[in-house]
């Protein structure tokens, strides 16, 4: 578990962030939990697209290249949404729903896990 950092602004997004390498880890993700915190979330690598079909709680989403560059952000996915993708995503940072203040991270910035 680590900080997710952005380290173009040396903000602290949240401070309880897991990896997921494997294909379950992936597969998983976040739709065991009951409710995901604000501080808390997942990176998701190889990985462009998500839903959230089981899930019981909105997330933020961040979607980020091979090197942690944001390529998107969406605010406040809601349960249930069948897809949301970005094509030139190496990578999906879930996040409890909130995380986000509209300028915490920009497309452009570089995340990074710490």
């Amino acid at each position: 578990m680590g900080l997710l950092k952005n380290a173009s602004t040396g903000t602290i997004i949240a401070t309880r962030v897991d990896r997921a390498a494997s294909f379950l880890q992936r597969a998983v993700g976040l739709l065991a939990r009951p409710n995901v915190r604000p501080d808390e979330g997942l990176w998701i690598e190889r990985c462009n697209a998500i839903h959230t079909m089981a899930m019981r709680s909105p997330i933020d989403v961040i979607f980020v290249d091979d090197t942690g560059r944001v390529k998107r952000v969406v605010h406040h996915v809601k349960p249930h949404k069948l897809a949301v993708t970005c094509f030139s995503a190496k990578a999906v940072i879930e996040l409890g729903a909130g995380t986000l203040e509209a300028e915490d991270v920009l497309v452009g910035d570089l995340l990074e896990l710490v």
